[in-house]
């Protein structure tokens, strides 16, 4: 088994509250001078800077993996992650079918830029990408089945976008085997009040939107190769 160390929630300059500084190539870059094993690109509701992402990592040696972090209709945050880029992408494009019309007000909310590994802006995306969509909770596990990847309830300890701060509850009918916290220290608290988080795994990512938010290589997580499958195998629960 290896013991990688990870960060599977960071943000680029296309999520309208990320910096400027965050393109793809600095994210890397960065990720590879804290030594982290495995990467993730989780920008609101949207993949496109993933392909300039997925090349620079395989450069550098380090695993990468395309995803978003998905608002809901309920405005609850989940990562969606994947092991192949054409998913992520065709998932990409589905989600933006469904993302509130609003346009983008870059003098509000800054940019949402497009990037490739050279860091040339190759395009904007004009809806505003923080906004809910119009897809359910309890519809993701699905939509993950249908798209090949893996949910994971983003920071679920925040008082805010969170699936026990916006419905108050893990529902029933859920299934998905692992959860993020924002600090590791809540988990004894979050499983007492929800017994089914107790048979789930945890994560503990950075959610970055600047450089230096970037997780140090302190969490692990034990996955059988060095792949993205064995990745969302290790997010699925899945013991081989």
């Amino acid at each position: 088994m290896i013991h990688a160390t990870y960060d599977l929630h960071i943000h680029s300059c296309l999520s309208p509250c990320g910096e400027d500084e965050m393109t793809p190539s600095n994210i890397v870059a960065m990720a590879a001078l804290k030594d982290l094993d495995i990467i993730a690109l989780t920008d609101h509701n949207s993949c496109k800077n993933c392909p300039a992402f997925l090349e620079l990592a395989r450069e550098q040696g380090i695993l990468a993996l395309p995803g978003m972090e998905l608002t809901t209709e309920e405005e609850v945050h989940v990562l969606c992650l994947f092991a192949e880029l054409s998913d992520a992408l065709h998932f990409d494009d589905y989600v933006y079918e469904h993302l509130q019309p609003v346009p983008l007000r870059e003098d509000i909310f800054g940019k949402q830029d497009i990037m490739d590994k050279e860091e040339n802006i190759t395009g904007h995306v004009g809806l505003l990408l923080i906004n809910a969509t119009t897809i359910h909770f309890e519809n993701v596990y699905g939509l993950m089945e249908q798209f090949h990847g893996v949910m994971v309830p983003a920071h679920i300890d925040k008082s805010s976008n969170s699936l026990l701060s916006n419905l108050g509850f893990v529902p029933g009918d859920s299934r998905f085997r692992t959860y993020e916290l924002a600090d590791a220290g809540k988990r004894a608290a979050i499983t007492e009040k929800n017994p089914y988080c107790a048979d789930c795994r945890v994560v503990v990512n950075s959610d970055a939107h600047r450089l230096e938010q970037i997780s140090e290589p302190v969490e692990t997580m034990e996955i059988e190769q060095m792949n993205a499958a064995a990745v969302l195998d290790f997010l699925k629960g899945i013991h081989r």
